[in-house]
């Protein structure tokens, strides 16, 4: 399996927009995305680049396997 790499973060929200999370809102340059029967906001940071271990919590946060 590929190691991750960083994204931007317009790639990593369409994955979670894919997923069936709806943005939330924008508070600075954080934007929360949510989605039903998850508990958490999944909170994508406005970077150049999103580093992996954004990414990894963000998967666990969503319930989201890394093979997806």
């Amino acid at each position: 399996m590929p190691k991750f790499a960083p994204v931007d973060r317009k790639t990593l929200e369409c994955i979670f927009l894919a997923a069936g999370f709806q943005f939330l809102r924008q508070e600075g340059s954080h934007r929360s995305c949510v989605k039903q029967g998850i508990s958490r906001p999944v909170v994508i940071p406005a970077y150049r680049e999103v580093p992996v271990f954004i990414i990894r919590n963000n998967l666990k946060t969503a319930g989201i396997a890394r093979e997806e």
